[in-house]
């Protein structure tokens, strides 16, 4: 079998497999690259050592089945006998739930989630977008400090548990989505600046030098991040990938790397002849991001969209703290400017910055379905103290509004995994570090964030506690109590008039016309012949609609069309979607 390593800065490389070691050769055709031969098959065990020092595992290792500081383990893929023919399932039209493996079961396992995922065929959705899988230190984690960007985290199960995975996924019809991590690696575990400048002082982040992807040796850097993503989609038929906070990309060179990405990306889907697609998170509101390359922009095929959970969470909560308080001002002409605009900083003041923020997105030119719009995500549930959801302060009404909103606007809707049943149970921040060091700087860190808010410290839970993963497990027994099962069977009815009506699925931005009424409470909105409306006060709302002939499509509580007056009288914390001639 054939083996190679890029180590530019080494003399000498050693290969270790299965106890025996072998000098590598310099390889005349790449410079930087060592390469060699030895006898391996499916599961060898096999690293590199550098100058005579410590075998290392390899940066591109698929498998590492001791964790990130053992050896890594050759993959054949060609083993796994693919039972499932998928043509692929594009992003327009689609319906996306966000699910962490580690607690969307207590076993916390690929091959568990695999078994729940019948729930998600009924409840309607079309694609699972899985949060990073990329081994890390530990058992349980976020897995945002993965260090191994070709492999599968092991206690998830490994490479095989993600085929079966997947396989499962696609018999019943759902697309499957992988979060990425491009902008830094975890703290522990990561051996790559041994081998190379994949890093660089050139720029820093916030942690600490950047990934190398504009100095010296930044071509093999690209190369490493450009050959993972598309080993993610070809290797274990991925769908597409969510790419993590972009805008910590320090990029200078005339070809951005996320330009050359969706390039890729795209040769790849044309090249397997099924829809490929990539998903950013930004904060910057910059559309080039999501404007074709064709017209001069980086051609990601969507990104979230944060300004609408904002601006939807202030409008449910009142809550104006930090990023906050830029839409709470006037929480309700916030949800209206984004449902018409997509952003809500498009190049205007931001309080909360200090400067103006964002550039308009040409209504006219690039379709909704490229913003994703949530109510709740893995970021802005666990990253608040007590790792809290909606659930937790709202009543199920608000929550019915809340789905209303998200599941009828004009972006791709995104849920967050229990979401569609109002969870009980909270999802906090965990860790597993082994090292005792790095275990206590990470909990006196996060105790330090939030007492600058006005926390307790014996009010934030201690990542590193089992009990803080297990409390953050979903009860699978929810469901099908009350008030669980009402919402439940609200989200199903809702995501099935998404489908059914292709109003609700039209990307033009510019058809979509807004009212509301912030002293009463209301807010509704017109996409094509259906109408929203959601009454999120304390009192009945009296909503102008005209007189036209109106159909009730889905109503939380009972309600009638509009009346003689004209007006459509929604009760009190709740929502109505209808059809209107």
């Amino acid at each position: 079998m054939q083996f190679e390593v890029w180590a530019p800065q080494a003399d000498r490389v050693t290969l270790q497999c299965d106890g025996v070691a072998s000098a590598l050769e310099r390889d005349p055709e790449r410079a930087g690259w060592w390469t060699g031969e030895a006898s391996a098959q499916d599961g060898s065990r096999y690293g590199f050592a550098l100058d005579d020092g410590p075998v290392r595992p390899d940066p591109r290792s698929r498998r590492q089945p001791d964790g990130p500081d053992g050896p890594s383990a050759v993959v054949d893929h060609g083993r796994y006998d693919w039972r499932v023919p998928w043509p692929g399932r594009a992003l327009p039209g689609a319906v996306l739930y966000e699910l962490h493996v580690g607690t969307y079961t207590p076993e916390g396992t690929l091959d568990a989630a695999a078994e729940r995922l019948g729930h998600l065929a009924a409840l309607g959705v079309t694609h699972v977008e899985l949060m990073p899988l990329c081994p890390f230190p530990g058992r349980h984690g976020w897995g945002y400090d993965g260090v191994a960007l070709w492999a599968v985290h092991e206690p998830y199960g490994g490479p095989e548990a993600l085929k079966r995975f997947v396989d499962r996924a696609h018999e019943l019809g759902l697309g499957v989505v992988l979060d990425v991590v491009h902008n830094h690696l975890g703290p522990s575990g990561n051996y790559l600046p041994e081998f190379g400048p994949y890093f660089t002082d050139r720029h820093h982040t916030p942690w600490g030098a950047a990934v190398n992807l504009d100095a010296p040796g930044s071509d093999e850097v690209r190369a490493f991040l450009l050959g993972s993503a598309l080993a993610w989609l070809r290797d274990y038929r991925l769908d597409g990938l969510r790419l993590d906070a972009v805008h910590a990309l320090a990029d200078t060179r005339a070809y951005p790397f996320l330009e050359e990405l969706s390039a890729a990306v795209d040769a790849l889907a044309a090249e397997s002849d099924r829809p490929l697609f990539l998903i950013a998170e930004s904060d910057l509101n910059d559309p080039r991001l999501v404007t074709p390359r064709s017209d001069g922009g980086l051609g990601l095929h969507a990104q979230w969209n944060d300004d609408f959970h904002h601006a939807l969470h202030t409008a449910l909560t009142g809550e104006s703290q930090g990023y906050y308080a830029d839409f709470a001002r006037a929480p309700f002409t916030a949800l209206a400017k984004t449902l018409t605009g997509g952003y809500f900083h498009d190049g205007g003041w931001s309080g909360f910055r200090g400067r103006r923020h964002g550039r308009p997105l040409d209504r006219t030119r690039i379709p909704a379905h490229r913003l994703l719009g949530y109510g709740q995500t893995h970021d802005q549930i666990g990253n608040r103290a007590q790792g809290d959801r909606l659930s937790a302060a709202l009543s199920p009404g608000l929550l019915a509004c809340a789905a209303a909103l998200t599941l009828t606007a004009p972006f791709t809707p995104m849920l967050f995994m229990g979401e569609e049943w109002a969870a009980g149970t909270p999802w906090q921040y965990f860790t597993d570090h082994p090292d005792p060091e790095l275990a206590e700087a990470v909990r006196r860190g996060r105790r330090r964030e939030f007492a600058e808010h006005g926390w307790a410290e014996d009010e934030v839970p201690d990542p590193q506690d089992p009990a803080t993963r297990d409390r953050s497990c979903l009860d699978w027994s929810e469901p099908e109590r009350a008030p669980h099962a009402r919402v439940l069977a609200w989200y199903r009815e809702l995501i099935a008039l998404r489908h059914a009506h292709p109003d609700l699925t039209d990307p033009d931005l510019t058809d979509i016309k807004v009212a509301h009424d912030a002293e009463a409470g209301w807010l509704a909105f017109r996409r094509g012949d259906v109408r929203v409306a959601v009454n999120l006060g304390k009192e009945t709302a009296e909503i102008p609609l005209g007189t036209r002939p109106a159909r009730i499509l889905a109503a939380w509580e009972p309600v009638r069309g509009p009346g003689e007056d004209g007006l459509l009288r929604v009760p009190a914390e709740s929502c109505v979607v209808l059809e209107q001639e």
